[in-house]
């Protein structure tokens, strides 16, 4: 009988020293995106899809993917009216150079503009499972047109300068 019982007694503590699986679920709010939308230059309420635009950071080796589902390059290019790209938690500064019509056969068509954009950053517990996620707070742009070909992005306004979540627009461009 005290067998049974101190084995019953090890079994239990043995049990209440398991820990409930931390799992971070995916409807979980992380670290948000910059939420840029696009719009028409000649009509400031029109919204406007960009052709073949293709985000790529800078000294990054891969461009922003907008279409996981796509298996060559064209994973990198979208033609949305508005598009979300991260922003760097290790600094206070994101370099992103936008590229319109991309691949396109008339090198005359393809533009690209560089933005830097200047924020500061704030780390939010989220839970043990997820951890942290970043808050951003931004506080400048600057646009440089690194190929000479003249900048496509014609007007930038920063609409929401607090970059909490992704269903907001934080920038609108007008081109």
């Amino acid at each position: 009988m005290k067998k049974i019982i101190s084995f019953l007694l090890v079994f239990a503590f043995g049990l209440s020293s398991c820990e409930k699986d931390d799992i971070c679920d995916p409807d979980t709010p992380t670290t948000p995106r910059l939420v840029i939308t696009f719009y028409d230059i000649n009509n400031s309420t029109l919204r406007k899809r960009v052709n073949n635009l293709r985000v790529t950071g800078k000294d990054q080796e891969l461009s922003v993917v907008f279409n996981e589902s796509a298996l060559d390059d064209t994973k990198y290019l979208t033609s949305a009216d508005s598009i979300a790209i991260p922003l760097r938690t290790d600094t206070d500064i994101t370099t992103y150079t936008f590229i319109n019509n991309y691949g396109s056969t008339n090198a005359s068509l393809v533009n690209s503009d560089e933005i830097n954009f200047v924020y500061s950053r704030q780390n939010s517990y989220v839970s043990r499972a997820c951890g942290f996620k970043t808050i951003f707070n931004l506080s400048a742009f600057q646009r440089t047109d690194p190929t000479g070909d003249g900048v496509w992005m014609q007007d930038i306004f920063i609409i929401n300068p607090n970059i909490e979540l992704e269903n907001e627009t934080h920038i609108k461009v007008f081109f």
